[in-house]
C-alpha cells in the first residue's frame, strides 16, 4: 500500500475535509465542516482562538458541531461544551480476519432506496451522527431479515490513503449474530481492496464493540477527545428555540 502519512490521523475531521472530502467542506484555511445534510464533523486545522471564530458561522441555527481533538477542549469564550468523552481510535494494518460466525445471511449493498431505513436504523442504534445525506459517503453495506434492514455499516471518513469504518449498527431485535463483525469486516475488504487503510473510532466505553474490532484485526491506535460544541446562544435564542408553533 505504499508509504502513508498515519499523522493524518492525529486530526482526522481536518484531515479528511482538507484532502478526500475538500469538495464536500464549507469552511476555510483553519476551519471546515461537513454540510448539515451529511453530519455535524467539523475540523480545525489547530485550535487556535482565529479558528474556533471561523468555525462559528459554518454553524447553522440550533445545529452543532463535532470535534475529535488531540487532547480535551479548552473552550474559547462564546462556546458551549455540549457533550465531551474519550474516544479510541483503531487502525486495520493487515489484511481482517473474518469474525466467528456461522450461517450469516448474505451482505447487500446499500443505496439510495435504502437510505430512509438507514436513517431508522441509525436514528434507533445511535451509531454516530447520521442524516439524511450521511449515507452518500459511500462504502455501506447491510444485513436484511425477512425483508427488514437488521444491520449495517459504511464508510465516513476520507484523509489521504485511509477509509474510515462508520455508522456500525444492529437493530436490538438482532444483536449477538455476529452481524456487526462481518459488516465491518467486509466494509474494511473493500477499503484495502481500493488500496487504502481501514481505520475507525468509539467511544473508550464501548467496550464490547472495541473487542469485537480487535477480533477482526483493528489495533488501537490513540485516544482522541469528542467535543459536542457550538456557539453561545445570543441573547433570547434559546427562548425563539422553543416558543411553540403558532
Amino acid at each position: 500500500m505504499g508509504t502513508l502519512d498515519e499523522s493524518l490521523l492525529d486530526n482526522p475531521i481536518w484531515s479528511s475535509l482538507a484532502t478526500g472530502h475538500t469538495q464536500r467542506a464549507t469552511g476555510g484555511a483553519l476551519a471546515r465542516r461537513y454540510p448539515s445534510t451529511i453530519g455535524p464533523l467539523s475540523g480545525l486545522r489547530q485550535p487556535t482562538a482565529d479558528a474556533w471564530r471561523e468555525l462559528a458561522p459554518l454553524i447553522p441555527p440550533e445545529d452543532v458541531a463535532v470535534l475529535f481533538l488531540e487532547e480535551r477542549p479548552a473552550l474559547p469564550a462564546g462556546w458551549q461544551l455540549l457533550r465531551d468523552g474519550t474516544l479510541v481510535q483503531m487502525i486495520c494494518r493487515g489484511e481482517p480476519r473474518t469474525p466467528r460466525a456461522s450461517g450469516l445471511p448474505p451482505l447487500l449493498p446499500l443505496g439510495p432506496s435504502d437510505y430512509a431505513e438507514m436513517i431508522a436504523l441509525a436514528t434507533l442504534a445511535e451509531p454516530g451522527p447520521f442524516r439524511q445525506q450521511t449515507a452518500t459517503l459511500g462504502g455501506f453495506v447491510g444485513i436484511r431479515i425477512e425483508g427488514r434492514l437488521a444491520a449495517m455499516a459504511g464508510e465516513r471518513l476520507q484523509p489521504d490513503g485511509f477509509s474510515e469504518v462508520s455508522a456500525v449498527c444492529t437493530h436490538p431485535d438482532f444483536r449477538g449474530r455476529g452481524y456487526a463483525g462481518a459488516l465491518v469486516t467486509a466494509v474494511a475488504e473493500g477499503i484495502r481492496a481500493r488500496g487504502r487503510t481501514p481505520f475507525l473510532t468509539a467511544l473508550a466505553t464501548n467496550t464490547g464493540a472495541i473487542s469485537v474490532y480487535r477480533q477482526i484485526g483493528f489495533e488501537l491506535r490513540r485516544t482522541l477527545e469528542l467535543a459536542v460544541v457550538r456557539p453561545t446562544p445570543a441573547a433570547g435564542a434559546d427562548e425563539v428555540a422553543v416558543r411553540p408553533p403558532h
